[in-house]
């Protein structure tokens, strides 16, 4: 076993402003937490949801991928993996570190004049957590007690994922919000939005959308659209997205 963050992945992952932590996971500051933080406005989190955006921590338990979007907001800089062979940190240390470092870059905004003296505050305590930084949190072997720490102090999760661990996804607890991005009306178009990496990757993600309509909390189907990538079809869009 080790760690799925090489010392040089993590030297280029740092130079772009990310926080790695432990050998598996990373936490970054999100643009929408620093408008917020200046009093300019949040995400999508916040207009739909009341979710205030500088006191979100966006991060991932596990920066490793089963797919290689065409679309990826990460321009790729995480590695790729299929199964689990790392070693596994330990989920009281992971949050411990990553709020550790989140407090630490907000400390560092907030000596900006143009921060808010009682959003400064607020900040100072994380009140929810984006688990959609990049890579696949469901495959973190123990995702489930990750997000009971969460829960337990009193910090909302929505967590997304790619559909490739279905098996992982059904075990999942509940979260607060849970998404399921799809890419691809039909196979083909998965394949070439998504790219994944499994040779099943199809069976899988319909596993996952079925999944998904069994569920008990708040649910999403997040769409990433491209013209004549995955744009098209819509009919068969419409019937894919009624099965989740």
């Amino acid at each position: 076993f080790g760690t799925i963050i090489s010392e040089d992945r993590k030297k280029a992952m740092e130079g772009q402003g990310w926080d790695i932590v432990g050998g598996h996971s990373a936490t970054k500051l999100c643009r929408w937490t620093k408008s917020m933080l200046q009093g300019k406005g949040g995400c999508y989190k916040h207009s739909f949801y009341g979710i205030m955006s500088h006191r979100c921590m966006e991060h991932t338990p596990n920066v490793s991928c089963a797919n290689k979007c065409v679309f990826c907001w990460r321009n790729h800089i995480n590695p790729v993996a299929l199964n689990w062979k790392f070693d596994v940190d330990e989920p009281e240390e992971l949050l411990r570190l990553s709020l550790e470092k989140h407090y630490a870059t907000i400390e560092r905004q907030c000596l900006s004049p143009n921060a808010l003296e009682h959003r400064k505050t607020e900040a100072r305590e994380v009140r929810h957590c984006a688990l959609s930084l990049v890579g696949e949190p469901v495959a973190y072997p123990r995702v489930s007690e990750f997000l009971s720490l969460l829960h337990r102090r009193r910090i909302s999760s929505f967590l997304v994922t790619n559909g490739q661990f279905p098996e992982a996804l059904a075990a999942l607890p509940r979260v607060t919000q849970l998404y399921l991005s799809c890419d691809g009306a039909d196979k083909e178009m998965l394949k070439a939005a998504g790219r994944p990496l499994f040779a099943d990757f199809w069976e899988r993600f319909l596993d996952s959308l079925s999944i998904l309509s069994t569920r008990g909390e708040r649910t999403v189907c997040r769409l990433t659209l491209m013209r004549h990538v995955n744009m098209e079809q819509l009919d068969d869009w419409a019937n894919l997205l009624q099965r989740g």
